[in-house]
């Protein structure tokens, strides 16, 4: 796909990974509608390019916020890239989580992305070549402790997004699959941080993550998963299982402890 083609819906713009792929997408000639609840961290980029982003406000979750993004990018005209960014985390063990937590999660992770794609298909048929773009997580194929919510969404819209790329196998839509590792974004709790931080765990800066979906929308590829030793491990997860769960055991009593610690105490020098 040509970039300076490209006519693009991308939700969860404002956050960390969005507002990247969002600069990104502009600075090669792209037009965005840029979707999220909040216009203010957009204010700067939509100033750098009043003729290619414009902002739609819209809560994913909902059937009216949805349906208005839908609008907005009928207004918009010949759509041919769809981004789902959009997504929230929250580090706890699974029974101090509360329900409202796993509600957003499994919402906006999940559902949101699939209801959106699906009453965007329409809009995207009508192009000569078009993409969904799904950004899930390493944590789409390796279960972590600490995370299962948030691993339960991603390895569902893996799932989703090789579904709808067979589903769609005999059409002009393709479907990526992106699963970025660790990566530096205020969705990163104190506590998240704090284990990243305890474990060595490589971090990517937003923009690093940008530039790979750029390079792989344009590369027309299915899948991309970021950093290393982060690909070795997913392959090794499929494979054999039972040496990842040995090796993460040992991680256990941090991450334990590091969950149930006040905010204030995690971010102690």
């Amino acid at each position: 796909m040509r970039l300076s083609e490209a006519r693009v819906v991308l939700t969860g713009a404002s956050g960390g990974i969005g507002l990247a792929i969002a600069e990104a997408l502009c600075s090669h000639g792209a037009q965005v509608l840029a979707v999220s609840r909040h216009q203010e961290p957009l204010l700067a980029l939509k100033a750098q390019y009043p003729h290619l982003l414009r902002w739609a406000q819209a809560d994913l979750t909902t059937a009216e916020g949805r349906q208005h993004v839908l609008m907005q990018a009928q207004a918009m005209g010949n759509v041919n890239l769809l981004i789902n960014a959009a997504g929230v985390n929250h580090f706890a063990m699974l029974e101090h989580l509360p329900g409202r937590e796993i509600d957003a999660m499994l919402g906006i992770n999940l559902s949101a992305p699939i209801q959106l794609t699906s009453i965007m298909l329409p809009v995207l048929r009508q192009a000569n070549a078009a993409m969904v773009v799904n950004v899930g997580s390493t944590f789409g194929s390796i279960g972590y402790a600490g995370y299962a919510t948030y691993c339960a969404s991603k390895f569902a819209l893996r799932g989703f997004s090789e579904a709808l790329r067979r589903e769609l196998a005999d059409t002009r839509i393709g479907v990526l699959y992106v699963a970025p590792r660790a990566t530096r974004t205020a969705m990163n709790s104190p506590a998240a941080r704090a284990l990243n931080t305890a474990l060595k765990s490589n971090e990517d800066d937003p923009k690093t993550v940008a530039a790979a979906v750029v390079s792989a929308i344009v590369g027309n590829q299915r899948e991309l998963y970021l950093g290393w030793p982060e690909r070795f491990f997913v392959r090794l997860n499929g494979l054999l299982p039972t040496v990842v769960d040995r090796g993460l055991r040992k991680h256990l009593p941090l991450i334990r402890r590091l969950s149930s610690t006040p905010d204030e105490e995690k971010i102690k020098p």
